[in-house]
């Protein structure tokens, strides 16, 4: 497998979606008219989203040792993204997210990280022949903020381009993660913002003449076509399937 042009250090989440006319108030229960299982996490979404667009990718990660954790690591390998230093534990189950989403798309989302706060700094170091021959890496806020910070340390020190995408929100950031983050990015919406991070991720590393301003611009429109079809990581779009007038060169 070629080196990896990008680097992503972070989680991987099955999602448990269930669809329903309205959300529920609290103390309630009611019924919902669909459920899907579909593969999620910030850092596997920026992955599969940079991926989706020809980057060669790596993912560091961990992983439980039961169903979740081994289909994720058949859509990684289907996704051709490397998964050397995915991380299987039996300490802890992979990690999951129930969402309800209601009919006019808005969504409320339980994440339950389990296997994602067991990789330690100890095992994102394992990586470092990958980070440093990278072009861009990239982190999110789903793992233990020791791992993350050791994660971009690791790439400032390899002169490697760091991308930091603080969500979801946590007010305890620890400063040092900021201070060793080239870009610090937040968003609002879950599965377009990965969309977009990934796509600014691929930008950095296969376009770096072109300005921030036009890398911004173009993963807008990555996350626009993202939102326009169902699921999260069934919903980037591979390269060949964009629209004419998406510009890339």
């Amino acid at each position: 497998m070629a080196a990896s042009k990008v680097v992503v250090v972070g989680s991987c989440m099955t999602d448990l979606v269930s669809y329903t006319c309205r959300l529920p108030k609290p103390g309630e229960t009611i019924h919902g008219h669909k459920f899907s299982i579909g593969f999620g996490g910030k850092g596997a979404n920026q992955c599969i989203a940079a991926t989706r667009l020809g980057a060669t990718t790596s993912m560091v990660a961990m992983v439980g040792e039961d169903s979740f954790g081994h289909n994720y690591l058949e859509n990684f390998k289907a996704n051709h993204v490397d998964t050397k230093y995915i991380g299987v534990t039996k300490e802890a189950a992979t990690g999951v997210a129930p969402i309800a989403v209601d009919d006019s798309g808005e969504n409320c989302i339980i994440i339950v990280a389990g296997a994602n706060l067991k990789m330690t700094p100890a095992d994102v170091l394992k990586a470092e022949d990958i980070i440093k021959d990278a072009c861009v890496m990239v982190c999110q806020g789903e793992i233990t903020m020791e791992a993350t910070l050791t994660a971009l340390t690791l790439a400032r020190k390899f002169k490697v381009k760091t991308v930091m995408n603080a969500a979801p929100a946590n007010a305890d950031l620890d400063p040092e993660i900021i201070k060793n983050s080239d870009i610090f990015c937040v968003n609002e919406s879950e599965g377009a913002g990965d969309a977009f991070v990934g796509a600014l991720a691929y930008y950095l590393a296969y376009h770096p003449s072109l300005t921030m301003t036009e890398m911004i611009q173009r993963s807008c429109k990555i996350a626009t076509v993202s939102v326009q079809a169902p699921g999260t990581q069934s919903s980037y779009p591979k390269k060949d399937d964009l629209p004419v007038n998406y510009s890339y060169k």
